[in-house]
């Protein structure tokens, strides 16, 4: 973050929207019950808005058409189907299909020595060279805020490409000055990562939906922390993410949770272009709250 001085209150002040958390590392809101908070983040929309589109095509002629990932958030259950895009369907190859930019490329050794970057991180790179408010997302002052701290975070994606390139993504950002230092992470989980489906979102046959996988992403992510962080119910957890659906689905994960681990507490955040709505879930109810700043998204979590 780029730091200004203004000259007439003689405070420091940002260039970038003010993160409202101050510059000391806060420990964890149950800390000395030992309770840590979690942050489990989408990134797509959520993070950082990057240009890396759908394909759909026609159904007559095969003509691609590109969406980008909000319109696909917001279509995309009815392509095929009705809607404006009736006439077009969802190609699921991993080479040529509708999400082939959403995978990793096959790089030779030509590609790897001429430092040839994967989709993802030369996406990141790109959106890095916009202004601060064109390529970060609703969840960013989160994101920002839970790895400033220092808390176990797990990215849940609906990409996939490998893990390690992820993260390599976020690094970048790091080394951009965006962020103070790489996220703890507590697991990375590209949902649609085919190796990712097989060994551990227990998908052999790859008939799981996003939002499935997404829903048993979380679960293994709490079970995670509390190998690593140990069973203790002050524990916070949050999810934010930006498609309806996928909300839908890790509420229900969320519940179950809440059901497994009454005295922990579960947050669901969903995000949109210049809003969000947040949730705290319980056993059988949804206490619903709509936050008027993104500086309270994950209030109570902390």
């Amino acid at each position: 973050m780029l730091l200004t001085q203004n000259k007439k209150d003689n405070k420091t002040t940002s260039n970038q929207l003010d993160l409202g958390f101050g510059h000391r590392p806060e420990k964890d809101r149950n800390h000395h019950l030992g309770g840590r908070s979690f942050y489990f983040f989408d990134f797509d929309d959520n993070i950082a808005y990057l240009t890396t589109p759908i394909v759909i095509f026609h159904k007559e002629s095969n003509k691609e058409k590109l969406l980008s990932s909000a319109a696909w958030a917001q279509h995309h259950r009815d392509v095929g189907k009705s809607g404006v895009y009736e006439n077009y369907y969802i190609n699921f190859d991993e080479d040529v299909g509708s999400f082939r930019y959403f995978r990793d490329q096959k790089l030779s050794l030509v590609d790897r020595l001429k430092r040839k970057k994967q989709i993802f991180v030369a996406d990141v790179e790109e959106a890095l060279k916009k202004a601060d408010f064109a390529w970060k997302a609703p969840s960013w002052n989160c994101f920002y805020h839970a790895t400033f701290n220092k808390r176990p975070m797990s990215v849940i994606t609906a990409r996939g490409h490998h893990p390690e390139t992820i993260k390599a993504g976020i690094d970048l950002i790091v080394r951009q000055g965006h962020l103070p230092h790489t996220p703890n992470y507590l697991s990375v989980f590209p949902v649609s990562n085919i190796q990712v489906r097989r060994n551990e979102l227990q998908d052999p046959q790859l008939k799981e939906s996003v939002a499935s996988l997404k829903k048993r992403a979380i679960r293994l992510s709490v079970e995670k922390a509390l190998e690593v962080y140990g069973d203790n119910n002050p524990h916070r957890f949050g999810m934010s993410d930006d498609d309806p659906k996928n909300v839908e689905l890790i509420t229900e994960e969320m519940r179950e949770l809440k059901r497994d681990y009454p005295d922990m507490s579960f947050f669901v955040i969903q995000t949109f272009e210049h809003s969000y709505n947040k949730m705290e879930i319980f056993e059988n109810s949804t206490e619903y709250v709509e936050e008027n700043s993104q500086l309270n998204l994950f209030h109570g979590l902390q």
